[in-house]
Parts: structure tokens; C-alpha cells; sequence
């Protein structure tokens, strides 16, 4: 009876490295075929929001305001149409958050989706489809006035932006004005600590 315990004992251990070895293989295996997470500027797939993905800024989605919160306060705002499957959106939203870099604390920088916008027969001026002209991206400048002072598509330079800001906020051209370096974080925290 005690060489049958011995013999029963030596297959269950057996059988349990076996699985066990067996079980890493397994594993391994589905490790080393997982593809990679792909997300490219230059093609038109979708990868998650453009505004997150590309240009690493998760603060502009939601925005902290509507266009027609913006136009009864009197704030200058812009409107950025876009679609988070398109090549020229995804490149493009770099130079969105740049602007909000630069205006976002005085300027109300909208996000606009255009595959969330909705079907109406009639649009009010307060709402951005009623500035939409069927093409991405689209950049729409208001002033505090409410006046639209730029409205194009495609990749417009955000110099051109930052000139109908710098009209708007009643700024020196940049022809006129010196550059804003911005410091690193890193920067401020070492003088800080002298």
C-alpha cells in the first residue's frame, strides 16, 4: 500500500509541473502573437480621441464651455470641427493645443466633433453647427462681440490663429512683440528650491 501511495503521490506531482509548464508555454505564446497598439498620425483610423492620442491634452474634452455660454459672456472663442478618424485632424490637434496654451484662460477653445452634431433644419447662431461648412478641420474665430473674425478649413497655421487673437485681445503683432518663452516645469521648481 505504501508503493502505491509513492507511485500515486510521483504522478500527481508529475502532472502538476506538467500542467504547470504547460500552462507558461500557453502563455508565452499568446504574449509573443498580441500585436501591438498601433496609433498613426498619417492614416485615417480611429485610435481614441485625436486631442488625447496626439496631442496629449485631455483637457480640451469635454470643453469647460458652450459656444452660446461663451457669446452671452462676452468671451472670444474658437470652434475646432473635427473628426478623430481623419489624418488631418489627428496632425491638426497639435496646433489646437497650442492655442489653448497660449489663449485658453482668456478664450473659450471648443471642440467640435462634427460626427455628434446634429441633424436640424434650422440651427441657431448660439449653436456650432450653424458655422459647420462640411469639411475637417474647421477653425471658426469668435470676438467678444460675437462676431465670427476667421472661419476656414483645413490646417490653418496657428500663426494666422494667433493673429486674429492677438486682434481680438488688442495685442502688439507679432512682428512687433517678443516671444513667449515658456520655462519647464523643472525650471520653476529649481528656483524655487535655491
Amino acid at each position: 500500500m505504501n508503493k502505491f501511495k509513492s507511485h500515486i503521490l510521483h504522478i500527481f506531482s508529475y502532472g502538476w509541473q506538467r500542467c504547470l509548464s504547460l500552462l507558461m508555454l500557453i502563455s508565452c505564446m499568446l504574449f509573443m502573437s498580441m500585436q501591438p497598439a498601433l496609433a498613426a498620425i498619417n492614416d485615417d483610423t480611429y485610435e481614441g480621441n485625436i486631442f488625447v492620442v496626439y496631442a496629449g491634452n485631455g483637457s480640451l474634452i469635454p470643453p469647460s464651455a458652450t459656444l452660446a455660454q461663451a457669446l452671452e459672456n462676452h468671451k472670444p472663442a474658437i470652434l475646432a470641427f473635427y473628426v478623430d478618424d481623419s489624418s488631418d485632424c489627428k496632425q491638426y490637434a497639435i496646433v489646437i493645443s497650442r492655442i489653448q496654451s497660449f489663449y485658453g484662460s482668456v478664450a473659450e477653445i471648443i471642440p467640435v466633433d462634427v460626427d455628434t452634431i446634429p441633424l436640424k433644419p434650422k440651427d441657431s447662431p448660439t449653436e456650432p453647427s450653424h458655422y459647420y461648412s462640411g469639411g475637417v478641420p474647421q477653425v471658426v474665430v469668435f470676438n467678444q462681440e460675437g462676431d465670427v473674425v476667421l472661419n476656414k478649413k483645413g490646417q490653418v497655421p496657428f500663426e494666422e490663429i494667433d493673429d486674429k487673437f492677438r486682434e481680438v485681445f488688442d495685442l502688439l503683432p507679432r512682428s512687433e512683440s517678443v516671444e513667449l518663452k515658456r520655462r519647464s516645469f523643472n525650471e520653476f521648481s529649481s528656483e524655487l528650491s535655491e
